[in-house]
């Protein structure tokens, strides 16, 4: 199996000293209320894409040692990644705020994207997929996923943001397997699977600063 991967993974992991546990970058439930709970995936999702960016690199920040320095990145994301009463149920309604708020902090991103329709025939094939998420992992660029039904995936929710981090695949990109970053844990998904049992089909958007090779 061939694997792609962001350079740093382990800069999302840190110990949560009043639960005694290690979690890896953003989680919905950490949110205050009852509606960011149960609405926040995309505002984390985001929020692990931008402490990302800003903690690697040439010149990185210094990594987040507690959950509430992840909360109040995550309360930023939110006025800016904000759900509807569907959620954050389109792609634009992630990308599009978030390039604004990179904005605010001196980034400039472009964006790429690949959606999968909900229509079977319209879908980019599997290995297109493999090559839009290795070209992201290759510039280190983790990936934005939309996952609006699971299909036969058991272990990925419905009506979902989360990232990927890491891409594992054969060389006929037949069997392909995601590692995801989800409320805070890490989970490895068959990604075949999802595309070809999801009714209604996502997408997948990363970003890279503006001007990168």
């Amino acid at each position: 199996m061939m694997i792609k991967s962001i350079a740093n993974p382990e800069i999302f992991k840190f110990m949560d000293t009043d639960q005694k546990q290690f979690y890896y970058g953003a989680c919905q439930r950490w949110y205050p209320t009852t509606w960011q709970r149960l609405s926040g995936c995309g505002p984390c999702t985001a929020s692990n894409i931008m402490y990302y960016l800003t903690h690697t690199g040439p010149s990185p920040q210094e990594g987040f040692q507690s959950r509430n320095e992840w909360v109040a990145l995550m309360q930023e994301l939110w006025k800016y990644v904000t759900p509807s009463l569907k959620g954050v149920n389109k792609m634009s309604m992630l990308y599009e705020p978030s390039v604004a708020f990179a904005q605010t902090k001196g980034i400039s991103l472009e964006v790429k994207r690949c959606e999968v329709p909900e229509e079977m025939q319209r879908r980019p094939s599997l290995a297109e997929v493999v090559d839009f998420l290795a070209e992201a992992l290759d510039q280190d660029a983790p990936v934005a996923f939309l996952n609006w039904c699971n299909g036969e995936v058991k272990n990925l929710d419905r009506w979902h943001w989360v990232n990927i981090i890491q891409l594992e695949f054969d060389e006929e990109k037949k069997k392909v397997y995601g590692t995801l970053l989800d409320e805070g844990r890490i989970k490895k998904i068959d990604l075949a699977l999802w595309l070809e049992t999801s009714t209604l089909g996502g997408g997948f958007v990363y970003f890279r600063k503006a001007g990168s090779l």
